[in-house]
């Protein structure tokens, strides 16, 4: 017979666990998701009912940053723009690979296989910065 960890319950009575047993948690996540998803429908529908709609001309003109509008609605973006968004993701998803990384690595028997699985984590992001840098990414002109 297998064993059970810790977070895993004895079934009752001799009688092996149910699949309603192992479905009653995921109804509590299930309930939440619908109450969360009637939450902001009621948020919007309140906001729909009880705003002022008064359309003027001044209303339907394109509006950015307290500026009028002057020439075409088209303008050419800098791809280096590009580049710094796509290298904060790139580190925004290093640290969120931090956090449990650093939970896992003080448990007993993880420890060496953590810590080589983040330096190579981490060496693939390095080439990746110096790759950036080398190629002049990073500097502003």
């Amino acid at each position: 017979m297998r064993e059970r960890g810790p977070d895993v319950p004895e079934p009752t009575g001799g009688s092996p666990l149910l699949a309603a047993d192992y479905f009653d948690s995921y109804s509590v996540v299930g309930l939440l998701a619908v109450v969360g998803v009637l939450f902001v429908a009621v948020a919007f529908g309140a906001g729909k009912l009880l705003r002022p709609v008064v359309p003027t001309q001044e209303k339907f003109l394109t509006y950015e940053c307290g500026v009028d509008p002057v020439g075409e609605g088209w303008a050419h973006t800098q791809v280096r723009y590009y580049v710094y968004s796509f290298l904060y993701v790139i580190f925004a998803v290093d640290s969120i690979f931090l956090f449990p990384w650093a939970t896992v690595f003080a448990k007993a028997g993880y420890g060496a296989t953590t810590l080589v699985e983040m330096f190579l984590f981490l060496g693939f992001l390095a080439i990746g910065l110096l790759y950036a840098w080398k190629k002049g990414v990073l500097a502003w002109t």
